[in-house]
């Protein structure tokens, strides 16, 4: 019935639960207990076991303890509660860093770190490759065909970096195989530049405030080792336990959009399921629309990667502690956020945490069951109404895809090179806020948008856009120009197509490198506003704001749609088009306001005749997303304001919850949602 393949074929259903830290209770039997009885309250039927635990479970060297987790295993297991399992190598135990050193990270000075909180490791280290071999490989014997465990959890939140001298080593070691000869380094990197030519390999050290920090090609090179060196890491784990149960898949928790020190697109390719921890910063003053759009990007992003639906693991019932202010959801919001992450492409909604932690870094961040340890709380009420909403939801939900016909390019490997490229801003060139302006259109009118990145294919979609893709790699060039020539609608911004993939500008006027004869123009130069300051243009007899940059180009084929309105270039191109085969390539040579972009996606939406959720007018603070089962379309209004809305409906709606039949005007509550087959 659905188009892809069970996330967790031995468990073929949404998955509601969470982070279950059961070490943290062993001298509490009572707690443990109660804990079977309050999940099974609360309608959890999976958690996820062993993330923290490798001291509990290798207490010395070579000697294991695995009696507590049978149990527990067992235990959940008899009251229908299932197992993803963790390797821990997260965090590991004292004895492993006293006996072995070199498992600590150095840091970018030079120092080495002392004993303490989580991912404090090298994943060169071939002390702690083995020693994680091992605990692996034990976990995997042990419980991998145990019938409860349904899914690898491999370590978590994979991110940071190690500078120690194996990691140098390693770090040349894979220089020499992408570069060949220091000739090939000298040039690519631009060494010349500040007489920092290279001589010797041994020469080249990661980048470092305390040595080399002007050599772009050095710091993007260093990234993509870490994200390299980091994924063979966790393929390293990945194999160790598929050496024993090959068929059970493995996932990794990621962190969405923001969290860029490792490349997710490459990390994630190498999963089975993608998941990832979801911790917006709801009920901003007048700001939950627009954290529901940046989160439903990151949803969308996620899904992307593997082009299906992903496992939200981890998210809160309430409280986040480690923000700056920890604000509780108000009644709703809980619902609501998970609503939106199944809207976008979830098949779980998981939580960190099961029962609160009474002591340490999160004690007081939220949990299922709280320090009351009780049902009698409004959060536990809250997440039983969420088990039994996904329950209803299983059947038509789980597995069911999200079918896109728009992409918006974010490539971690840009955002990098944006970073370091000293102008032409170095504080306000925001990457980021150009592609969340770019989605907003699509969030707020139906439309399904995928989230790429230069290594994705193009071909399915109608249209591609790559706001701010300063950095052209991985033959993104002839990807682009095959899409639109095959009669797809390009769209680019200001700063696209400026250097290679080694941070090296393209030169010349108008060439093949920078795309030229696709959006048929060249780019002069690039006026750089101060904070405050604004150009504008005129555009379907509407005034629109620009701000940031604002490119001076030189129409070669291109049609000009707007002008500048001030400035010395009044009067040169702010918006073009280009006809090449059989489709067209647009460029907004500036930063435009969110207002702008609407009435211009607006348009090519309607032009193109882009699939919608519903073909109505959508009020503000609203989104409608859509799945799809094979059989039924799954649409899902969310009003994220704190008032009432109203829709005016396109056609007839069936609420899947109570069956009652929707047509021409629906209100939906503040904080709340509707799901509906129509």
């Amino acid at each position: 019935m659905h188009p892809h393949a069970p996330a967790t074929p031995k468990y073929p259903h949404i998955l509601h639960g969470g982070d279950y830290n059961p070490e943290q209770w062993l001298s509490y039997p009572d707690v443990l207990d109660e804990d079977i009885r309050l999940m099974t309250l609360a309608g959890i039927n999976c958690v996820s076991l062993g993330i923290f635990s490798w001291a509990d479970l290798e207490p010395e060297k070579d000697h294991f303890n695995f009696e507590w987790l049978d149990g527990i295993i067992d235990k959940l297991y008899k009251n229908d509660i299932h197992v993803i399992l963790a390797t821990p190598s997260g965090s590991r135990p004292h004895w492993l860093a006293d006996e072995f050193p070199e498992v600590l990270r150095v840091g970018e000075t030079g120092q080495r770190n002392i004993y303490g909180h989580r991912h404090n490791h090298c994943y060169t280290s071939p002390a702690y490759r083995e020693r994680v071999r091992l605990i692996d490989t034990k976990l995997a014997e042990r419980y991998g065909h145990h019938p409860a465990v349904i899914l690898w959890h491999i370590s978590n939140e994979f991110g940071g970096e190690c500078h120690c001298e194996l990691c140098q080593q390693e770090f040349r070691r894979w220089l020499k195989e992408k570069y060949k000869t220091l000739d090939a380094l000298n040039h690519a990197w631009w060494t010349h530049f500040w007489a920092h030519t290279y001589t010797s390999w041994e020469q080249i050290h990661s980048p470092t405030w305390i040595g080399e920090t002007a050599v772009h090609g050095l710091d993007l090179d260093w990234k993509r080792f870490v994200t390299d060196q980091t994924i063979d890491f966790m393929k390293a784990e990945i194999s160790a336990v598929k050496a024993i149960v090959p068929e059970l898949p493995a996932t990794a928790n990621l962190m969405g959009i923001y969290a860029y020190g490792v490349d997710y697109f490459k990390l994630g390719r190498e999963l089975d399921v993608v998941s990832w921890d979801s911790y917006p910063e709801w009920h901003l003053p007048g700001k939950n629309a627009e954290i529901a759009r940046n989160e439903s990007l990151s949803h969308d992003m996620m899904r992307s990667i593997k082009q299906r639906s992903f496992l939200l693991m981890e998210c809160t019932p309430s409280t986040t502690n480690w923000r700056s202010i920890s604000k509780l959801k108000k009644p709703g919001m809980h619902e609501l956020s998970i609503v939106n992450a199944l809207a976008h492409g979830a098949d779980s909604a998981m939580y960190f945490q099961i029962r609160q932690s009474r002591g340490s870094a999160e004690k007081f961040h939220s949990a299922v069951i709280s320090h009351a340890g009780t049902e009698n709380t409004r959060v536990f009420r809250e997440v039983s109404e969420v088990g039994r909403m996904l329950k209803k939801l299983s059947d038509k939900v789980y597995g069911s895809a999200s079918p896109a016909e728009v992409a918006i390019i974010f490539d971690t490997e840009t955002k990098w090179a944006l970073d370091k490229c000293q102008g032409p801003r170095n504080e306000g060139l925001d990457y980021f806020g150009i592609i969340q302006k770019c989605y907003d259109y699509f969030w707020k009118n139906g439309i399904n948008t995928d989230i790429v990145d230069c290594d994705s294919s193009f071909e399915k979609y109608r249209l591609v856009i790559a706001p701010m893709l300063y950095m052209f790699r991985g033959g993104i060039q002839e990807k682009l120009r095959s899409f639109t020539a095959g009669g797809g609608v390009l769209v680019t911004t200001a700063f696209t197509g400026v250097v290679n993939d080694t941070d090296l500008c393209f030169l010349g006027e108008a060439s093949e490198e920078k795309l030229s004869d696709v959006l048929g123009l060249w780019v002069e130069e690039t006026d750089s506003l101060y904070t405050g300051e604004y150009n504008s243009t005129r555009w379907n007899g509407q005034s629109y704001r620009l701000s940031e940059i604002c490119e001076i180009v030189r129409p070669v084929t291109c049609e000009t749609l707007a002008v500048y309105d001030s400035d010395f270039y009044k009067g040169s191109p702010a918006l073009t088009v280009n006809s090449f085969g059989n489709g067209r390539a647009y460029r907004i040579c500036s930063t435009p306001e969110t207002d702008f972009l609407d009435c211009f996606f607006g348009e090519l939406a309607e032009e193109l005749g882009l699939e919608r959720a519903m073909n109505c007018k959508v009020p503000e603070g609203v989104s409608i997303t859509w799945r799809e089962n094979g059989s039924e379309r799954i649409v899902f209004i969310q009003n994220f304001g704190d008032s009432p809305a109203e829709l005016i409906l396109d056609r007839e709606y069936r609420d899947i919850f109570t069956g009652k039949t929707y047509t021409g005007r629906l209100a939906v509550e503040g904080l709340s949602s509707i799901i509906a087959v129509g």
